[in-house]
This record gives C-alpha cells, sequence and structure tokens, in this order.
C-alpha cells in the first residue's frame, strides 16, 4: 500500500506459494510472477480470481533472459511499459531443497553461485522496473557448518553493485514461524549448544532504482 497504488504492476521472480498474487488481488494491483516449478504455478492460477485486475503467471528460470522476454510481451499485450514494485523472496541459497530442476537457486552447490544466480535475476528485473520506484528483497540468514552465514548482507550488497539505492532495512520477526514446525524449544538447544543466539528473523530491504 506504500510503495505501489491501485493499477500499478506487482512483479515476482520467486512466486512460490503465491502469497504476492493473492496479496495484489485483495489490493486491487495487478500482478505478474514466475516460478521455476510449473505445478506451483498451475495451482495459482486456478485460485487467483481477480476480475478487475490482470494476474499473470508464467513458469520459468527468472536467471533466464528468454523468461523476461515473456515478460516484456506480457506488459506489452496489457498496454503496460513498465512494473512499479517488485518482491523478491528467494529461496534461503540450499537450506530447503524445493525442487530437482538444476537451474533453481535453492539446488546451488556454494554461495557464491546462490549470490550470482539472485544477482542475475534483480538484473534482469531491474529492465523492467520503472525509473524511481522499488524493488524488495525478503530473505534471512542461515547457519552451517559452525558459522553464520548473513545471507541478507550478501544480498543486500549484490543489490547495491546493481547501482540500487538502499532506502530501508525492516526486521521481520518470525515468532511462531511454521517452517521451525512448533520445535522451538529444539531450535533454542541447538543454538545454544553450537554457541551462537538462535534467530527467528528475515529482512525486508527496500531500494529505489
Amino acid at each position: 500500500m506504500r510503495y505501489t497504488k491501485r493499477n500499478d504492476v506487482v512483479f515476482d521472480p520467486f512466486v512460490g506459494s503465491g502469497t504476492t498474487a493473492y496479496e495484489a488481488e485483495s489490493l486491487s494491483r495487478h500482478f505478474i510472477g514466475v516460478d521455476i516449478q510449473p505445478e506451483l504455478i498451475k495451482h495459482i492460477k486456478s485460485n487467483v480470481d481477480n476480475k478487475n485486475y490482470f494476474a499473470e503467471l508464467v513458469a520459468g528460470d527468472s536467471t533466464d533472459k528468454n523468461t523476461f522476454s515473456n515478460i516484456t510481451e506480457i506488459l506489452n499485450r496489457k498496454k503496460k511499459k513498465n512494473i512499479q514494485l517488485a518482491i523478491l523472496h528467494p529461496p534461503y541459497a540450499n537450506i530447503i531443497k524445493f525442487s530437482n530442476h538444476e537451474k533453481d537457486l535453492s539446488n546451488t552447490k556454494s554461495l557464491r553461485d546462490f549470490l550470482n544466480g539472485f544477482s542475475l535475476v534483480i538484473s534482469n528485473t531491474l529492465d523492467l522496473l520503472e525509473k524511481n520506484r522499488y524493488l524488495t528483497i525478503v530473505i534471512g540468514d542461515k547457519y552451517t557448518q559452525g558459522k553464520w552465514i548473513p545471507l541478507g548482507f550478501y544480498c543486500l550488497n549484490e543489490a547495491q553493485k546493481l547501482g540500487l539505492t538502499l532506502k530501508s532495512i525492516i526486521i521481520k520477526n518470525m515468532e511462531g514461524n511454521r517452517a521451525k514446525q512448533n520445535k522451538e524449544a529444539i531450535w533454542k538447544y541447538r543454538a545454544l549448544s553450537s554457541d551462537y543466539y538462535i534467530f527467528k528473523h528475515e529482512y525486508i530491504l527496500i531500494f529505489k532504482n
């Protein structure tokens, strides 16, 4: 509601379970989403019922320029020049495997491979983003092999390298996160036994182009 108005186009290159699509529908925004898993795209299409504002969903790889050629065609068909807000919620590198697709960022072999792929997605998205509008990254950190990986800061750095201006950092508290399957006590024990503080946060990084 702060960064868009009615009739604006919201874009999500990691559409996942469709949260952004459903919010765009409820707030009277147009929506375009991409996901590498065709079955997810099919599921979301069957649940979005936006009669007054378009919701276009594309199965494809957001690191691939060809996928964004399809997005440009959609914009042209809808008589739109650009998107007005991009929301990027990528996988947390290889913490959770989301598919068997080799181009899925959750299947990258190293942090550097993940960041290289994520940078491509940002770059492709910027080609569509209207000047002086906003790109948001939703990302957390990870802990693996005895050390904290500040994934959020690494992603922030990739965006800044592409010329985006950081406007805000919002810390989202993940209290009661279903991903932890109501096993907070276990996660707390793991944190204490591994000499780090338990973390339940995501960063919402807001950039202007």
